[in-house]
């Protein structure tokens, strides 16, 4: 299978190994989309917008999120709400939350080869700690509770932070907002097929490069 790249039509080209990767958490590294969808019509009825069929859901997957939030009808008022109430839900059921199996040997190798692992979520840091278990020491700094278009300002934090340069940065994530948020906060991004956006949707915002298996991803994160 071959590895989708973007670069022609990129600003954000990705020639060269970077120093720090940013990964999103809930769809990238946690197999959660399951349980996310699988709740989302109980937080429907909550918080009243419109609850969704199996066939809907593929259909969301290739929208951007505010073509999202109008199918869904939620006003962007009750964000907060249920963003927090979605948290709250995750923390209870956090035993139903697992890493991919494959997370802890990427992570262990990205920091052998001197790396520097940042995590920007909307989940909690508690939560996400929890689901890292022995591998959650290998994070250098997290970014958590983002906003669903305040993903950018967290990324640019952790630059800061880390002391990186935008060229030094890639940030992976599962969905059209990791990619917009990338594009604006001037780093390059890699979109993974296996979480909650459609691989279509991802080519479409801009992805610097498009990895469908775990294995794609390590061969782009550790290209010599």
């Amino acid at each position: 299978m071959h590895v989708h790249t973007n670069d022609s039509g990129n600003s954000h080209a990705f020639n060269a190994r970077k120093r720090v990767v940013i990964f999103d958490f809930d769809g990238t590294l946690a197999d959660s989309i399951g349980w996310f969808f699988g709740v989302l019509n109980d937080v429907a009825r909550r918080y009243d917008f419109r609850q969704i069929t199996a066939e809907q859901r593929e259909e969301l997957r290739r929208k951007p999120p505010l073509d999202i939030l109008n199918a869904l009808g939620i006003p962007k008022w009750k964000l907060p709400a249920i963003a927090m109430h979605m948290r709250a839900l995750a923390a209870q059921e956090i035993d139903q939350i697992k890493l991919f199996g494959w997370v802890g040997d990427l992570l262990l190798e990205l920091k052998s080869n001197g790396v520097l692992i940042a995590v920007v979520s909307s989940n909690s840091a508690a939560n996400i700690q929890l689901v890292l278990g022995p591998h959650a020491p290998l994070i250098d700094h997290y970014e958590t509770g983002a906003t669903l278009f305040g993903k950018s300002a967290k990324f640019k934090r952790v630059l800061k932070t880390l002391n990186a340069r935008p060229c030094e940065v890639v940030a992976v994530g599962d969905e059209v907002r990791d990619i917009d948020a990338a594009h604006r906060a001037g780093v390059a991004s890699i979109g993974v097929g296996w979480g909650a956006s459609h691989d279509d949707a991802l080519v479409a915002a801009r992805a610097t490069k498009l990895a469908v298996t775990s294995d794609q991803l390590k061969d782009i994160l550790l290209s010599r």
